[in-house]
C-alpha cells in the first residue's frame, strides 16, 4: 500500500501541473489537437520513467528489509536499515553536477589539455664525423623523444604553455612560459623558458619540422637541436601597415645560456633577441612569408667576447582553396650570418639552406633541401649537403616518414645515410604559430 500510495503522489505531482498548463492554454488560445497530442506523448514518456525508478526503489527496500527466518534476538540485533531514499532524492542525485553555478562543464576549466608526442627514429649508413656534439652519428634505433604537452587558458587575460622532454638519457623542460593576451597598446608579452623568435626553423618543435633533423646551418651556427633556448621575457605587437599587409615586432631578453651560441659568466651577461616579421597574402591560393632577425650575447670565451647573429627567413606557400584541394606548395630558405669574437681573431661566418615540399596526393609528400654553412668556431671549414624527404601521413594524429642525406664535410669525410621516422600523438596538442 504504501509504495502503491507513493507512486500515485509522484505521478499525481508531475501529472497536475500539465493538465493545469493544459487548461489554462485551452482557454486562452482554444483547443490545438496537434499540441495536446504532444503533451500527452511528454506525460506519458515521464510517466514511464517515474515507474521505472520506483521500481528500482521496490528492489532497494527489498535488499535492506531483514531476513524472515532470523530469530526475534538476531532481528534485534541487525541494525535497522537505512531509509529509503524517496523520488525527489533519487530525482535529485541523477541531474548533473553543479559546480559553482557553472554544471558539469565547468569541470574541464580546471584542467589543462595534456598531450603526447613520440618520435621514434632509425637510421642506417656510415657518419664518422664527430667533430661537434650536435653532429654526432644518429644511433640505428632510438626514441628520439617523447614531448608531454600541458596547455591551457588561464583566465581571460593569460594562458599558459608547458612541453617537456623526455628523451633516453634525461627530461628537459623545453618550453614552459605565461602569455598575457590583455596588456594596453595591443602588446602580448610571455614569461617563462621559450624558444626565441630568430628566424624560422629555431622556432620549430622536433615534430613540426618538415625533416627528421635539422640543417646545416642550424647545427654549425644556431646550437642545433635545442637552439636559443631559454629563461626570459617576451612581449610582441602588431605594427600598423599598408592595406593587405601582416606586420609584428618582437623583442626578447634572456638569461644568457643557449647552447654553445650564448654562454652567460655573470648575471649582466643577459643575450637579446629582435625579430621582425612580414607577412601577405598574393592571391588566394598563396602567400609570403619574410622575416628579418637579429641576436646577440656573450660567449663561452668570457663576459668581453660577444656573438652577434643576423638571419633572414622566406617561406612561400602556395595551397588551392577550390580545385586541386589535396595539392600545395611549400618553399623555405634562411641565410644567417654570424660573427664571434674569440681568440686570436673574430670568426664571421654564413650559412643557409633551401627547401621545397609538394604534395602530390592526399596523405602523401615529396621534397629535397640543399645545405651550406660555415662553422661558428672556424669559419673556414664549411659543410655542405642535401636530403631528399618522402612523407606519408595515415592522419593527422601520425605520420611516416623517410629520408636520404648526403652530407661532404670540410674534413674531407662523407656520409650516406638514410633515416627512417615515425611521429605520433596523443591527446588535445594545441595549433604551432603559422
Amino acid at each position: 500500500m504504501r509504495n502503491r500510495f507513493i507512486s500515485t503522489l509522484v505521478v499525481g505531482m508531475f501529472a497536475f501541473p500539465v493538465f493545469a498548463q493544459q487548461a489554462s492554454t485551452q482557454q486562452e488560445t482554444g483547443p490545438d489537437n496537434s499540441a495536446m497530442e504532444q503533451r500527452m506523448r511528454e506525460l506519458e514518456d515521464r510517466v514511464i520513467a517515474l515507474e521505472g525508478q520506483i521500481r528500482m526503489l521496490k528492489a532497494a527496500q527489498a535488499q535492506a528489509a531483514p531476513v524472515p527466518s532470523a530469530t526475534p534476538t538476531e532481528t534485534a540485533a541487525q541494525p535497522s536499515p537505512a531509509l529509503a531514499p524517496t523520488p525527489a532524492t533519487v530525482l535529485a542525485t541523477m541531474q548533473e553536477p553543479s559546480l559553482g553555478g557553472a554544471g558539469g562543464s565547468a569541470a574541464k576549466a580546471l584542467n589543462p589539455d595534456i598531450s603526447v608526442i613520440g618520435d621514434f627514429i632509425g637510421a642506417l649508413g656510415g657518419n664518422s664525423q664527430q667533430n661537434t656534439v650536435s653532429l654526432q652519428p644518429i644511433p640505428a634505433f632510438q626514441m628520439h623523444e617523447s614531448e608531454v604537452g600541458f596547455q591551457s587558458i588561464i583566465d581571460p587575460y593569460a594562458r599558459g604553455d608547458f612541453f617537456i622532454s623526455f628523451g633516453e638519457q634525461g627530461v628537459n623542460l623545453e618550453e614552459g612560459y605565461i602569455t598575457f593576451t590583455a596588456l594596453p597598446a595591443g602588446l602580448v608579452a610571455k614569461v617563462g623558458k621559450m624558444r626565441s623568435a630568430f628566424g624560422k626553423v629555431n622556432t620549430m618543435h622536433n615534430h613540426v619540422l618538415p625533416w627528421v633533423e635539422r640543417p646545416l646551418v642550424s647545427n654549425n651556427l644556431v646550437a642545433g637541436e635545442d637552439g636559443i633556448d631559454d629563461a626570459g621575457f617576451s612581449i610582441q605587437r602588431i605594427l600598423p601597415a599598408p592595406k593587405g599587409i601582416f606586420l609584428e615586432a618582437t623583442g626578447q631578453l634572456f638569461r644568457g645560456d643557449s647552447g654553445d651560441v650564448f654562454h652567460s659568466s655573470q648575471r649582466s651577461d643577459v643575450s637579446t633577441v629582435a625579430h621582425l616579421r612580414g607577412y601577405r597574402d598574393i592571391t588566394e591560393s598563396t602567400n609570403l612569408d619574410l622575416g628579418v632577425s637579429y641576436a646577440r650575447g656573450h660567449n663561452d670565451q668570457g663576459t668581453d667576447f660577444l656573438t652577434h647573429l643576423y638571419g633572414v627567413d622566406a617561406t612561400l606557400r602556395w595551397k588551392p582553396l577550390r580545385r586541386s584541394i589535396y595539392h600545395s606548395f611549400v618553399g623555405r630558405s634562411e641565410f644567417i650570418w654570424s660573427d664571434r669574437q674569440q681568440l686570436p681573431t673574430t670568426q664571421k661566418a654564413f650559412g643557409y639552406y633551401a627547401s621545397a615540399d609538394y604534395q602530390f596526393a592526399r596523405r602523401w609528400f615529396l621534397g629535397g633541401r640543399y645545405d651550406h654553412s660555415d662553422r661558428s668556431h672556424d669559419a673556414a671549414l664549411t659543410d655542405k649537403g642535401g636530403s631528399v624527404v618522402l612523407t606519408y601521413w595515415p592522419s593527422e594524429f601520425s605520420q611516416l616518414r623517410g629520408q636520404y642525406r648526403f652530407t661532404h664535410y670540410a674534413n674531407n669525410i662523407d656520409a650516406n645515410e638514410l633515416f627512417v621516422q615515425l611521429i605520433f600523438s596523443l591527446g588535445a596538442h594545441g595549433a604551432h604559430p603559422f
